[in-house]
């Protein structure tokens, strides 16, 4: 799908249609892919190059917005077909886009091996001389563009960014949420946090979403799933959804169940939100779009009780 100023996301394939977006950025004929999903993702986005007549030696650069595997799995793969293109990554991610075996490891600990290699493939390492480390406020330039990269830790501390000053967005990999277009109504786009594995941090999540929305962004292009508007709105229900989730979290403390417990409590928040948003798909359905966050969240919110709060 194609938007103003040059920017299109790209469905990467991954787990269901308009489920996870890599968004090109073209301007004055050269390039540059922000998050760019799995391995088999690699072919949509090279059909897109070359669709919009992009040579490859014209990407400029591959950005990650942190080392997720369906945000960077796909990266090294992405890198052989690119010539020129430097792969832009956070200090704390750039080792493990060089050699991904604890990447990896990280991903079975939660999946499960037979499912990483699956869904994943096997990860391609990238050169260290074509990685540059991206610190807070780093600008990257690209045929007169200028790309500004925040340090936005909470879902993870790996994560950052990007202000595109010119139309005045952020690409926000998974810090700004998600949002499902199946769940959009006429009061505009559905949004929920996502406190996946293993680093989530309401805090520093708050307190980056806050740094963000100072910038007045007219939109947000997020990976999950690409632009959203009425940014304020947006962040408020984020705000609000945080405080209930770390409520849930801390009113499981010594169940049995707790985990169970977990995801039930997080179903019925974000379906009852969804409902009062006016989304009328039925609960079986909502719950279907949502089981995999619904899962993942509460693993992550189970390891920021375990750990996180120390």
């Amino acid at each position: 799908m194609d938007f103003a100023h040059g920017i299109t996301a790209i469905d990467t394939g991954f787990h269901r249609p308009r489920f996870d977006a890599s968004h090109l950025i073209v301007d004055h004929g050269h390039a540059v892919f922000i998050d760019v999903g799995t391995n088999y993702s690699i072919p949509f986005l090279l059909a897109e190059l070359e669709a919009k007549g992009i040579a490859r030696e014209k990407v400029d650069y591959v950005i990650v917005t942190h080392v997720h595997l369906d945000h960077a799995g796909g990266a090294g793969e992405m890198l052989r077909h690119l010539p020129v293109a430097r792969l832009a990554v956070h200090p704390r991610g750039a080792p493990h886009m060089i050699n991904p075996a604890r990447l990896v490891a990280s991903a079975s600990s939660v999946y499960g091996a037979e499912e990483v290699q699956r869904t994943y493939g096997d990860l391609v390492p990238v050169a260290a001389e074509r990685v540059i480390e991206i610190r807070d406020e780093a600008v990257i330039e690209f045929a007169g563009r200028r790309l500004r990269c925040l340090d936005t830790p909470g879902h993870a501390r790996h994560h950052f960014s990007v202000w595109d000053e010119r139309s005045r967005s952020f690409f926000s990999g998974d810090t700004f949420g998600l949002s499902y277009r199946e769940f959009d109504t006429d009061k505009g786009a559905f949004i929920l946090p996502t406190s996946t594995p293993v680093q989530f941090d309401p805090v520093a999540l708050k307190g980056s979403i806050a740094r963000m929305l100072l910038y007045k962004p007219e939109a947000m292009f997020l990976t999950h799933y690409s632009r959203v508007s009425d940014v304020e709105r947006l962040g408020r229900d984020l705000f609000e959804q945080i405080d209930a989730m770390v409520a849930i979290a801390e009113s499981s403390t010594g169940l049995a169940d707790r985990h169970e417990f977990l995801k039930r409590k997080l179903a019925e928040l974000y379906l009852a939100r969804a409902t009062a948003h006016g989304c009328t798909m039925s609960p079986q359905h909502m719950h279907e779009l949502l089981s995999s966050d619904i899962e993942l969240n509460a693993q992550g919110l189970e390891i920021w009780l375990d750990h996180g709060r120390r």
